[in-house]
């Protein structure tokens, strides 16, 4: 965290400086940008040239080579020999259908003129993937010294979202990036980002010691770089955007963008959450997914286009290099609009037998990539199935059983609305807060915003701790596009209203060297317990335990945990979450090592000094 905090300080400075003196910013990052080109080829000059300098060193003054010049020569050979391995990265063409030539000529054709008219280097191939997405792929010859082959990588799902003119937007923005749009310098910059970033993984995978090193100053290095272009790579997303404007007209550019915005937050919000949960009750997955992702893609629902310009700005990452929707639009000076649909161009351009074909190759690759975790989730769901089973069998249910089975029938039969079952749980059970909450959302996402608001309002008044995870839901329906207008009113106010008792419960279970914080107060059976929890992760040694002074003297109490970690901080996390879901301490607790809050560490020692555990002391 402190280190993505640094880079975007170094990143704003880099902005100032680059308004102020573009010159001076432009010549100190191609410095730094032939910098980690410089470290590998002196690394392999040194590594290979000094062996041939010791031998033309013997030849010319004829000494007479002992075992000690053998060593001599051999090591820096092997030294250099190690270093090409690791670093002689192989870089196949992208994953995908890689269109042969003249397969697809309508697409082809359109492709090339795109690519002359943006003034783009030619092309290797085209590669249709399963990716709502396009993207100009550079693959480095010899680290980018050799130069570079170029593809176009289209998506088959952003084919059959957009139209023949949109398309082209996209693929003039991304001819764009291959650098005559960027001018050669800005152009090589681009490609020096993507090149390191492969290199970062090709050194990772190589498996050799020496690369592991390497890797060492390439992960600092990598991510300086990045901040340092991080200026210019913005900048080249709006050249990249005024390419895609120019080529067919900032009308048919901003839909396209629009339209994409649209897409992604379809799919990632609704669409992929719905298809994984069926995994619940389904052992397999679908058989069609790309026909079914293509419809949900043309879905002709309308959309406030001011609320999704308004949400995609509030998302904006600030590592990203691509700026927001509306600021690339207006960059554009074009109307925030979404033209009318016209015909799929994946239709147009592949035709239907190679769009079927390709549909059928993308279809069995998700199949196979998904199908591990579809089974995991399948498994985890057998005793909910199961109960499923039994609670529907049951003649007379109890309203608790109803209410269990109005929650079964949520997580396991996704086309079924569960809003009757919950409203009937909640004619038994006017004090449910489970009922309360689903059915509110339920309602809130159905349309009927004010009964959505006061079922999750009389959810949180019955059980405060709902606060948190209903904050992160109206967090998500604030980014619906598709939620209506009231839907969005009623989902907002709700947590402006609500996000002062989440902030005061992160402050209540939240500790810091700034605490006042009191000896635990646990008995001896609680203690034990304690203990017996601790004992069962090995890499424990030691734990002190204290609690925090709470502002009122009923409310729940809140402890911190402090533990001496022998095991590697690879795996501290991991196992970290597996002991905080194991303890059953009463309250709330902050459990952590020290590693990275010696303050606070600190602090819990003072106040008790001797462990409450020791290995072997249960």
């Amino acid at each position: 965290m402190a280190s993505t905090r640094a880079h975007r300080a170094l990143a704003r400075r880099l902005e100032s400086e680059a308004r102020r003196a573009p010159r001076r910013y432009l010549l100190k990052l191609a410095l730094l940008a032939g910098l980690g080109y410089a470290l590998l080829l002196g690394l392999l000059a040194v590594s290979l040239g000094l062996p041939l300098l010791m031998l033309g060193h013997v030849l010319v003054n004829g000494a007479r080579p002992g075992p000690e010049l053998a060593y001599a020569v051999l090591l820096p050979l092997l030294f250099g020999g190690v270093l090409l391995r690791a670093l002689w990265i192989r870089f196949g063409v992208p994953e995908g259908y890689v269109l042969a030539a003249d397969e697809a000529p309508a697409l082809q054709a359109e492709v090339e003129r795109l690519r002359r008219a943006v003034g783009a280097p030619p092309l290797h191939g085209i590669v249709i993937d399963g990716e709502l997405n396009a993207a100009a792929a550079n693959l480095p010859r010899a680290l980018g010294l050799l130069g570079h082959r170029h593809y176009l990588m289209l998506g088959l799902p952003l084919m059959q979202l957009l139209d023949c003119e949109e398309l082209a937007a996209v693929i003039a923005h991304e001819f764009g990036h291959f650098g005559a749009g960027h001018g050669r310098f800005t152009g090589w910059i681009h490609r020096v980002r993507l090149s390191w970033h492969r290199v970062l993984d090709g050194l990772a995978n190589s498996g050799f010691l020496f690369s592991r090193l390497l890797l060492k100053f390439y992960a600092w290095y990598v991510p300086y770089f990045n901040a340092y272009s991080f200026v210019l790579a913005r900048r080249n997303e709006y050249q990249a955007d005024a390419a895609a404007a120019a080529s067919v007209g900032g009308e048919a550019a901003a839909s396209a963008l629009i339209r994409l915005e649209l897409g992604a937050r379809r799919l990632h919000g609704r669409f992929w959450p719905r298809i994984l949960d069926r995994a619940r009750a389904q052992d397999h997955p679908p058989a069609r997914i790309h026909a079914q992702l293509a419809r949900a893609l043309q879905d002709a629902a309308h959309v406030d286009i001011g609320r999704l310009l308004e949400i995609a700005d509030r998302d904006v990452d600030p590592d990203d290099t691509h700026p927001g929707l509306p600021q690339r639009i207006a960059a554009m000076g074009a109307n925030a609009r979404l033209r009318p649909r016209g015909a799929s161009a994946g239709a147009d351009l592949l035709g239907p037998a190679l769009l079927a074909e390709i549909e059928r190759g993308l279809d069995e690759h998700w199949r196979d990539r998904v199908r591990p975790q579809w089974r995991e989730r399948h498994a985890a769901a057998a005793a909910d199935r199961a109960r499923l089973a039994v609670v529907e069998g049951l003649e007379a249910p109890s309203a608790e059983q109803r209410l269990e089975h109005a929650r079964l029938v949520e997580a396991l039969r996704v086309d079924l609305d569960p809003a009757p079952l919950y409203e009937r749980a909640l004619a038994d059970l006017p004090d449910s807060a489970l009922a309360h909450y689903r059915a509110g959302l339920l309602a809130l996402r159905g349309g009927r915003a004010d009964l959505g608001a006061a079922r999750l309002r009389r959810a949180v008044a019955l059980d405060p701790g709902a606060v948190r995870p209903l904050l992160a839901e109206l967090e998500a329906l604030g980014r619906d596009p598709d939620l209506d207008a009231a839907g969005a009113d009623a989902a907002g106010r709700l947590h402006r209203e609500l996000a002062p008792h989440g902030q005061a419960l992160d402050a209540r279970d939240a500790a810091s060297e700034e605490d006042d914080l009191l000896a635990h107060a646990l008995d001896a059976a609680a203690l034990r317990s304690l203990r017996e929890t601790l004992a069962g992760e090995s890499r424990i040694a030691r734990a002190w335990l204290v609690r925090k002074r709470m502002a009122m003297a009923e409310a729940p109490p809140h402890h911190v945990l402090l533990l001496d970690w022998r095991g590697s901080i690879a795996g501290e996390a991991a196992g970290l979450k597996r002991l905080v879901d194991a303890l059953e301490l009463p309250g709330s607790v902050t459990v952590f090592t020290g590693s990275d809050r010696r303050a606070l560490a600190r602090h819990v020692r003072r106040i008790c000094p001797d462990p409450v555990y020791r290995r072997r002391q249960v």
